[in-house]
C-alpha cells in the first residue's frame, strides 16, 4: 500500500508541477471495479478467476463428476491507476507516454495479497503521418477487442496479450501500415519440461516461459494493413514467431531445434451512433503465447527405432486452429450488448510422438476439439458509476485421441460440457 500510495502522490504531483506548462500535461486516471461472479462448473481462470477461460472436462468418481460444481467469487482486484504524459514535443516530434497497472499479481486461485502489477508502459513518437511505439502495450493482434464486461476480453476465442513491443505505423489517406517487433514477458510461449528431478522424464510435459524466445533469438513479427473512414475499421494482419524450445543438450552441446509459426487474422469495426459491431476471425499456427488454446509437439520423425535421443536436435509441428467472434452492442446511457464465438482446434499437420510430447499452454487442453461461447449482458451507465450484469455460457468439446492417431486432436468419445456463468459488476471511474 506504501508503494502504491507513493506512485500516486508522484503522479499527482507531477501533475501539478505541469499545470501551468504549455509543452505537456500528466494525467491521473483510473477505476476502482468490483466483480462478482457465479459458475455452474468447475473452470480455467486466473486472476483472482475472473478472467474465464473455459470449463473442465468430466472427472468421474464414485459420487459421480467430480467438476459438476457451481462456485462464487467477489474481487476488486481489477481495480486499476495510471497516468497519460500528452501535449510534449521535440523537433518537431510529438511525444506521448503512458503508465498503466493493476492489482492482479500476489493472487494463486482466489487466495492471497494483491500486488501492484504493470500493465502498460510505454513512450510514443509521432510526426505527420508516421507513429513509433517502445515499451510495453496491446499485441497488435489483440487489439480490437469484443464488447464484453468480462474480464477475458473474449477468450478463448479471442487473442489476449500485452507485451514489449517497437511498433511503427505510417498513414496515408484512410490506409495505414503497421510494423511490430515484440518479445514475451507475461504472456509466454510453451514449451518442454527439461528437468530430470523426481525422475521426472526429459522433455515430457510443458511449462510456460520467455526463455524459448529469449534463446530463439529473433523477436516476433506483425504486419498488417487498416483501413479506417466514415465509421468502419478493417484490420488485416499477419503475425510471425520463430523460437527455440531447446538451444543445448543435456550433455552440453548445441541444438537446432527450432519452430517458425504463422497467423493471419482479420479484424472488422463498425460505429454508428448508438450502435457498435464488431468481428475478428483468425486460423492460428501455435498461438499459446497469446492465450489462445494452441501449443506444438515433437514430431514422430524425430524419433529413431521408437525413442527420442535427447542429445540430437527435434523437429516440431504446430497445433492448428480457426477462432471467430462478433459482438454488438447498442446504447448510451444504458447498453444491451451480445457476444458470440467458435474455436476449432484441427490439430497437427505431421504426426506426433504422442501427448506427452505435445507442449500446450497451461489453460489449454490437448483433448479439446472445439469450443463455442454465447453472452448477454446490460450496462448502465451513471455518470462515473457504471452497472453491469452479464451472463455468459461457455461450452467445450473434448474427446480422446483415436488409437494410433497422433496428430493433437480428439476425434473419439466425443461429449460437450457447458458452464454458465453470471457475473455482476459496479466500476467508479476517475
Amino acid at each position: 500500500m506504501r508503494r502504491l500510495a507513493a506512485i500516486i502522490s508522484a503522479a499527482l504531483l507531477s501533475a501539478t508541477v505541469s499545470a501551468g506548462e504549455q509543452d505537456g500535461r500528466i494525467q491521473f486516471y483510473g477505476f476502482v471495479r468490483t466483480f462478482v461472479a457465479y459458475d455452474s462448473r468447475e473452470s480455467v481462470a486466473s486472476m483472482g478467476e475472473l478472467l474465464y477461460y473455459l470449463p473442465r472436462d468430466v472427472e468421474m468418481a464414485e459420487g459421480g463428476d467430480l467438476n459438476a460444481v457451481g462456485s462464487l467469487r467477489v474481487s476488486a482486484l481489477t481495480s486499476r491507476v495510471g497516468f497519460d504524459v500528452t501535449g510534449l514535443s521535440f523537433g518537431g516530434w510529438d511525444m506521448d507516454a503512458k503508465v498503466e497497472a493493476d492489482f492482479g499479481a500476489g493472487i494463486t486461485g482466489v487466495t492471497g495479497t494483491a500486488l501492484l502489477r504493470l500493465r502498460q508502459a510505454y513512450v510514443a513518437l509521432s510526426r505527420g503521418g508516421f507513429s513509433f511505439k517502445a515499451g510495453q502495450a496491446w499485441h497488435p493482434m489483440s487489439s480490437g477487442h469484443p464488447d464484453k464486461i468480462s474480464l477475458n476480453a473474449g477468450a478463448p476465442f479471442n487473442p489476449l496479450s500485452r507485451t514489449p513491443l517497437f511498433q511503427a505505423e505510417y498513414s496515408f489517406g484512410d490506409l495505414s501500415l503497421e510494423l511490430a517487433a515484440l518479445w514475451q514477458m507475461q504472456f509466454a510461449s510453451a514449451g518442454p519440461d527439461l528437468s530430470t528431478d523426481g525422475g521426472h522424464v526429459y522433455g515430457t510435459g510443458s511449462v510456460t516461459s520467455a526463455e524459448y524466445i529469449k534463446y530463439g533469438k529473433i523477436p516476433e513479427i506483425y504486419l498488417g494493413v487498416c483501413y479506417s473512414a466514415d465509421g468502419l475499421l478493417a484490420r488485416l494482419g499477419l503475425d510471425l514467431l520463430s523460437i527455440k524450445p531447446r538451444h543445448v543438450s543435456p550433455s552440453g552441446e548445441k541444438l537446432d531445434d527450432r519452430i517458425t509459426t504463422l497467423t493471419p487474422f482479420l479484424y472488422l469495426q463498425y460505429d454508428g451512433g448508438a450502435l457498435s459491431v464488431k468481428a475478428k476471425s483468425l486460423f492460428a499456427q501455435g498461438g499459446e503465447h497469446v492465450f489462445l488454446n494452441a501449443g506444438y509437439g515433437v514430431t514422430a520423425s524425430s524419433a529413431r527405432d521408437g525413442r527420442l535421443d535427447e542429445n540430437a536436435s527435434w523437429e516440431y509441428s504446430p497445433t492448428r486452429s480457426s477462432s471467430t467472434w462478433v459482438s454488438l452492442r447498442y446504447g448510451r446511457e444504458l447498453q444491451g450488448v451480445i457476444f458470440a464465438g467458435y474455436l476449432k482446434n484441427f490439430g497437427t499437420r505431421e504426426a506426433i510422438v504422442g501427448p506427452d510430447y505435445l507442449y500446450f499452454r497451461k489453460n489449454s487442453f490437448s483433448n479439446m476439439n472445439s469450443a463455442r461461447g454465447l453472452s448477454s449482458a446490460l450496462v448502465y451507465n451513471l455518470g462515473r458509476l457504471t452497472f453491469g450484469l452479464e451472463y455468459d455460457i461457455t461450452e467445450v468439446r473434448y474427446g480422446e485421441w483415436a488409437d494410433g492417431e497422433c496428430h493433437g486432436l480428439a476425434t473419439e468419445n466425443l461429449h460437450w460440457v457447458r458452464n454458465h456463468r453470471i457475473q455482476s459488476m459496479v466500476k467508479f471511474t476517475f
